[in-house]
């Protein structure tokens, strides 16, 4: 009777579960087609032999099978993609268009996933795109990772609330606490034990609202068959701590990327007995909360210097590291970027990598290879010396807006990493830092973890996404993509990857935050002619409209790269009539750009400035909120500080608002010395540069400027009508 009870027992769990797939698959389905959800039919696959999904048609109805909602979930997206012409994008605004019939599907279309994991986020994105989401941003984000079979996500979001409960109970005081933490959007990198205190003093109601904020995010994300990957312990401390703790083992950290030492981080040791404790109480605290799928992303020197880089110190880190989570969590699993691996590669031999990683269980572990479109840190550790790994594709730093991208270069490498890294290569992702560019190339990584044979062929994918992009097949859409994809997108991100209208002015050589390896990779001339053949298919899509407004800003970005070297070669000749001949067209460029990005939405800072303020409850909170907002953007840090400019974006607002202004200043200065019968030189390049740098700081924290949020004009109007000027 017992054996009987247990299999009816097991069958009506697998009966539930198989009904909780089917009604998570169907509302996701309502959520993103509402007007169509009736026509789709949805069904349970066996769950075997990893991830898999189906398509056939049956009447005017679309089956679509999988093992998980996740899978079907991906199939969907198949679907919509290769049969329908259809994009779904990542941002909750942008807009698609379902077939007035759904296309039938030939025959039935059998998939399965190359590979078990597939990881997406990065600890930066929660700051350059995220920080001002709500439920309503992230509810469809979850629904487009889910259709793009993302089941690895990091989910660090109201992490502060947990801190904040462990803290109090180890005798902090609640305004030691919430001035600890750093602004929302700096919050990443104080996760990442880089920054304290700065722009310190978040509001209780922050706390509040991003917990149950996060409390949304991951009961969505476990629906969709995705195992969040949830922050743990890596030794970072307040230092007031030491107040109630004097005998622990701290170390005050080097200071960061040009921040001052009242704000450097403080780290405790992982021999101290404090260390266990604390991680046991924030694990303990966090699944009270959260809940566990026991994978912790914890790293304990991302672009920080070890107080030792002895080996034995390193091994003897990761061994007491993971020790401290086992106990916390018997199922623990530790995960980690390999991006200081890369980050700070000359001081990180093999030697010390090997026993860092070998300080605890390889098996325990699992490593993100992070900017693998740069650098393939598998090759260089003999496969992570057995750890299992994730393939990882960053192509996005600080949300720059600029053109960058390598579909071949992505597919060659992700081939040759199945083929050659070992079967403790477990997965693909992305670790793109910003979302505000063309998700595309996220898109086509993706892909490449499922046996589609779409994505074998980049010239063939690209011809699909003109089809997308415009909703019907187009020669002359193909003709573009393909010239696009061959002498456009044929490289990958960089962190210096801004044009001169962004930058900020200077006669040195280089302008900071911009690379002549980059800028000059291809002639304005295939821009113009991919713009003229889209132009030529007469598109009304939101894609299409996105796809020329990102087009058009990047040519004119350009053509403001050519115009500075005319007018440095002028300056160097003295002539004064050409000097004013290329400010006028120069300062045109940025009142062009504004009007051009004021077209769409995503695009407006003042759309993101509103965001922020959104989260006040006053008009104090709502001041702060919009000081973090536009820092991070701007100066980043404090004044002068390394990464000054780091997010910079073609974005109406700033375009004029902030970078105009500063060029307006530089040629001001320009002026202003040959008015006097001087020469520009560094004396007066330093005096700019002081008033430059004390502008950026009173843009940010005196809110200089409204911008709204609402959009201008038809995109595809100003677009065309502004392309032709500079055509």
């Amino acid at each position: 009777m017992k054996k009987l009870a247990f299999l009816c027992c097991s069958l009506l769990l697998a009966v539930s579960a198989q009904a909780s797939e089917v009604k998570n698959m169907r509302a996701l389905l309502g959520r993103l087609l509402p007007e169509h959800q009736h026509l789709f039919i949805v069904k349970q696959l066996p769950d075997k032999d990893g991830d898999h999904f189906t398509l056939a048609s049956k009447g005017d109805k679309i089956i679509i099978g999988g093992n998980t909602a996740n899978s079907m979930a991906v199939g969907l997206n198949h679907y919509l993609r290769y049969y329908c012409n259809v994009s779904i994008g990542w941002f909750v605004d942008d807009k698609y268009e379902m077939p007035d019939t759904l296309p039938v599907i030939e025959g039935e279309v059998k998939i399965k996933a190359r590979c078990n994991d597939r990881f997406f986020l990065n600890y930066c994105t929660f700051g350059y795109t995220m920080p001002w989401w709500k439920w309503r941003e992230w509810e469809h984000f979850i629904d487009w990772m889910a259709l793009q079979g993302v089941n690895m996500p990091l989910a660090i979001t109201g992490q502060e609330s947990v801190w904040y409960r462990v803290w109090r109970k180890l005798g902090l005081s609640d305004e030691e606490i919430r001035n600890y933490f750093t602004g929302p959007a700096h919050l990443p990198w104080h996760r990442m034990n880089n920054i304290d205190y700065w722009q310190g003093g978040v509001p209780m109601s922050w706390l509040e609202s991003q917990e149950s904020l996060q409390k949304q995010i991951v009961a969505r994300e476990r629906e969709l068959n995705m195992r969040p990957v949830l922050p743990a312990f890596a030794g970072h401390v307040p230092q007031e701590l030491k107040r109630i703790f004097p005998e622990a083992k701290m170390d005050k950290l080097a200071c960061w990327a040009g921040y001052s030492e009242p704000y450097s981080p403080s780290l405790l040791d992982t021999s101290d007995p404090l260390y266990a404790k604390i991680q046991k109480m924030f694990i303990e605290e966090q699944t009270a909360l959260y809940g566990t799928d026991h994978i912790y992303g914890l790293d304990v020197f991302n672009e920080v210097v070890p107080p030792s880089w002895e080996p034995e110190y390193l091994a003897r880190i990761s061994k007491q590291v993971y020790e401290s989570l086992r106990k916390a969590d018997k199922d623990a699993v530790w995960l980690q970027m390999s991006w200081l691996f890369y980050h700070k590669s000359k001081q990180w031999t093999p030697e010390r990598i090997e026993a860092y990683l070998k300080g605890a269980p390889l098996s325990k572990q699992i490593l993100l290879d992070y900017y693998c479109d740069r650098a393939e840190v598998w090759r260089l550790t003999d496969k992570f010396y057995g750890a299992p790994y994730i393939w990882c594709y960053l192509g996005n730093f600080g949300g720059n807006t600029n053109l960058a991208g390598d579909l071949r270069d992505i597919h060659n490498k992700v081939e040759a990493s199945l083929k050659d890294g070992g079967a403790n290569l477990i997965g693909l992702g992305s670790t793109l830092e910003g979302l505000d560019c063309s998700p595309f190339k996220f898109e086509y990584l993706f892909e490449k973890a499922w046996d589609m044979p779409q994505h074998q062929d980049s010239d063939k994918w690209i011809c699909h996404l003109a089809d997308r992009h415009l909703g019907h097949s187009d020669h002359r859409a193909h003709k573009a993509w393909l010239l696009l994809h061959n002498k456009v997108y044929n490289f990958t991100a960089h962190t210096t990857h801004a044009t001169a209208a962004n930058a900020r002015p200077s006669m040195r050589k280089r302008l900071v935050r911009t690379d002549n390896r980059i800028l000059n990779r291809y002639p304005n001339s295939v821009l113009v002619e991919a713009i003229d053949l889209l132009l030529e298919c007469n598109g009304t899509k939101e894609l299409f409209a996105y796809d020329l407004v990102n087009l058009i800003r990047q040519l004119l970005g350009n053509r403001y790269n050519d115009l500075f070297v005319e007018y440095k070669s002028a300056m160097e000749q003295c002539d004064r009539s050409k000097m004013s001949e290329l400010e006028g067209k120069m300062m045109a460029i940025h009142a062009d750009l504004e009007e051009l990005l004021s077209s769409r939405t995503d695009l407006l800072v003042g759309k993101w400035i509103a965001d922020a303020r959104a989260f006040g409850t006053n008009d104090a909170e709502r001041l702060y909120y919009e000081q973090n907002a536009r820092c991070l953007l701007t100066t980043w840090g404090e004044r002068d500080a390394e990464l000054n400019d780091y997010a910079n974006r073609m974005w109406a607002g700033l375009t004029a608002g902030y970078y105009g202004k500063r060029w307006q200043m530089f040629f001001d200065a320009v002026n202003d010395a040959f008015d006097a019968g001087e020469k520009f030189d560094e004396v007066q390049q330093k005096a700019l540069h002081n008033r430059i740098t004390a502008f950026e700081e009173k843009w940010w924290h005196d809110c200089l400027g409204n911008y709204t949020s609402t959009p201008k004009g038809d995109p595809l109007e100003v677009s065309k009508r502004i392309y032709l000027k500079y055509r």
